[in-house]
């Protein structure tokens, strides 16, 4: 086991995963720690814990909005991940639940940016997982955002945006192009400033970074927002600056018992 794990992570020294071994971090698919001097079956699942030295580290917190045998609810804090990736592990919107509630087998039904705060949907049962699942495929998921930006005085609203979006430059950036829509966008205003409006964004669609290549596109980006409609760096991520994104409400039908389901976060983005 150990020899096939350092040949297929050859990033990760030896002497890591010695560690990790030591400390029962690899384990098979029943959580149960594997030996250092483990053989690998064929067809055999291991489980192992990623670090990350030096992982930063979110100073605020979620707040549990709802909770039963098989949904929790989870109100998230700006620039806290969703899942582990990249520089982030412990640090998780994930990792922060399983522990608090003493459930391993808790799934994001769906993610929002890291940037982005809001209600967050997980699975707490991997028996009715599928069947909540299939609500986002079905797209019988409504979703509802709120979001700060500068004024559109001359765009009649409501409004729908439509285009088509596709990856741009670098990577992890969306662009739009001249193609058939495959990304919809209902815009309304909830609040009129002097500098700048609340607007209400329902996404028909969801595409990556949807709502906020769509609100730069019409000439109002979100406030705060690094990546459109330009990149603009920043040496130190500054938490006092957040994207003001906020996943608001989700609405469905619970497709077990027929409830409608309504959250609404807690959190409320300013004018100011």
């Amino acid at each position: 086991m150990l020899d096939g794990l350092c040949a297929r992570f050859p990033q990760i020294a030896r002497e890591r995963w010695l560690d990790r071994f030591a400390r029962g971090l690899v384990q098979d698919a029943n959580g149960v720690a594997l030996d250092v001097a483990a053989l690998y079956r064929v067809g055999m699942e291991v489980r192992y814990f990623r670090e990350v030295p030096d992982e930063p580290c979110i100073p605020f917190d979620a707040q549990i909005v709802f909770a039963d045998a098989n949904l929790v609810v989870a109100d998230k804090p700006h620039f806290l991940p969703v899942m582990p990736a990249g520089r982030f592990v412990r640090e998780t919107l994930l990792a922060r639940l399983q522990a608090q509630l003493g459930n391993a087998d808790l799934v994001p039904l769906h993610r929002i940016d890291r940037e982005t705060a809001g209600l967050v949907l997980f699975s707490a049962n991997a028996n009715t997982r599928s069947i909540y699942q299939a609500l986002f495929q079905q797209r019988a998921i409504e979703k509802r955002y709120e979001a700060i930006a500068p004024p559109l005085p001359a765009l009649p609203m409501p409004h729908l945006r439509s285009s088509h979006l596709r990856a741009g430059e670098p990577f992890f950036r969306m662009c739009e192009a001249q193609a058939a829509p495959n990304a919809r966008t209902r815009i309304d205003v909830i609040e009129r400033g002097a500098h700048a409006w609340r607007y209400a964004l329902q996404p028909i669609t969801g595409r990556k970074h949807q709502l906020r290549v769509h609100m730069a596109a019409l000439g109002a980006p979100i406030a705060n927002d690094s990546l459109y409609p330009q990149l603009r760096p920043r040496a130190v991520e500054d938490l006092g600056q957040p994207l003001q994104l906020l996943a608001k409400a989700l609405r469905f039908s619970d497709p077990i018992d027929g409830t409608v389901r309504w959250f609404e976060s807690r959190q409320v983005l300013s004018l100011a």
